[in-house]
């Protein structure tokens, strides 16, 4: 794909995104109900699609994490939908005002929520990223240019082409939501020099990904690195709860970002907790890889080294540490966390409350499993993506965060002196 197409591409988004951000709030919410009726009645062309990426995927020998991000069952196809239908429901934030003062010259001064322009999502593996960035993009009348992975090609065509024929039908701009149609890595690079169109990038994927994003673009980022997230076991835990958490964190969808990479348990309950904890784990395949002293306490388990404490294993593996107390759990998570998600689970109310104050992730749980680390899940609808570093937005990033703000003033002919 040529550099003139590229640009070409983001021309149109930005003048789409000039319409999109005076769309009243009708015809948004009509075109994402249009969009997820057609996903759904679309569900058997979007599997053959996606049929042909799952092969290819195969023979390049993916990883059982990637393929189970790529894939599009009957139930994904439905998810994608309900979370279009979820961001209708919301309210616009767009025209918003959050706060309004006198001054004492008789100014008076507001701000009000604003749509960012033109967002570029660059994505790897998940079609589902597809839609729910155009829904959510749409909704906070904002334009979007959509470049996903190689291996989800056909898929994202596949979503794309449906998005579009459901915003022609409903009245929307159907050039605010685009695809670069291309898996060459030069038509990204090229995205990414377009300050002048493209107002914000948000990379979803691996950790090179989002570093070769950061390093090559003349456009802000939101970054989120990688997800090494934790749930600390406090002494006195309840043990169904403290087990229920720990394995749901781990082995309920290991290959994603919100999912449990290593657990921290309190000295005083590890000999209770560990070994029952552990044949949980035995019994669905998780490997453990374990400090000294959990080692002793469960033979066999393999030595964990340096670069388990950090790694985001993707996987049914897991690193596990006794700690002396909570001072020793915030310290790892302060030294080996990814600032993503972490989880206590304790009955003291003080320490839930330290907890929170203290751990500086942008999602912290208590009592709760790191996947609802979601913006489904917490209420946004959907989620553009998870911000790790706290400019302009930090944890899932829904409508609100889409969204940036101007003053707004009202005088009765006032000049400064």
């Amino acid at each position: 794909m040529t550099a003139s197409a590229v640009l070409g591409i983001a021309k149109a988004a930005k003048e789409a995104s000039k319409k999109i951000a005076k769309l009243n709030t009708g015809v948004k919410n009509k075109a994402l109900l249009k969009m997820a009726e057609e996903l759904e009645k679309s569900h058997n062309l979007l599997k053959g699609e996606n049929a042909k990426d799952l092969s290819a995927a195969e023979k390049k020998g993916l990883s059982r994490a990637m393929l189970d991000r790529l894939t599009l069952s009957e139930k994904a196809i439905k998810g994608m939908a309900q979370c279009l239908r979820e961001v209708a429901a919301l309210p616009d934030p767009v025209g918003n005002i959050t706060g309004m003062w006198r001054r004492p010259n008789g100014l008076v001064v507001g701000r009000m929520r604003i749509p960012i322009g033109v967002i570029g999502i660059i994505y790897e593996s998940r079609p589902n990223v597809t839609s729910d960035s155009a829904g959510l993009c749409l909704k906070s009348g904002n334009a979007v240019i959509l470049r996903g992975g190689s291996e989800a090609i056909n898929s994202n065509r596949a979503i794309a082409n449906i998005l579009n024929s459901a915003c022609r039908a409903s009245g929307a701009p159907e050039k605010a939501i685009q695809l670069l149609p291309t898996i060459e890595r030069d038509a990204m690079v090229e995205m990414l020099k377009l300050e002048e169109y493209i107002d914000l990038i948000i990379p979803r994927g691996g950790e090179g990904l989002i570093r070769f994003v950061s390093e090559n673009s003349r456009i802000p980022v939101i970054k989120h690195y990688k997800g090494v997230c934790h749930v600390f076991v406090d002494e006195g835990a309840d043990m169904d709860m403290a087990m229920n958490i720990a394995f749901n964190a781990k082995v309920q969808r290991p290959g994603v970002c919100n999912a449990m990479e290593t657990l921290l348990v309190h000295k005083n309950i590890a000999k209770k907790f560990l070994p029952l904890i552990h044949k949980k784990y035995l019994d669905a395949g998780v490997e453990l890889r374990g400090c000294p002293e959990t080692r002793k306490i469960l033979k066999g388990v393999k030595e964990a080294k340096e670069e388990d404490w950090s790694a985001e294993y993707l996987d049914l593996i897991l690193s596990v540490r006794v700690v002396e107390d909570m001072d020793e759990a915030i310290a790892h998570i302060e030294k080996y966390g990814s600032l993503h998600t972490e989880s206590i689970v304790t009955k003291d109310y003080a320490n839930a409350k330290r907890f929170l104050e203290d751990v500086n992730s942008s999602t912290v749980l208590v009592n709760a499993s790191t996947r609802f680390s979601d913006g489904f899940e917490l209420g946004l609808g959907a989620e553009i993506g998870i911000s790790t570093t706290k400019v302009h937005a930090f944890g899932p990033m829904g409508l609100e965060e889409l969204t940036t703000q101007k003053f707004i003033v009202y005088g009765e002919g006032q000049v400064r002196e």
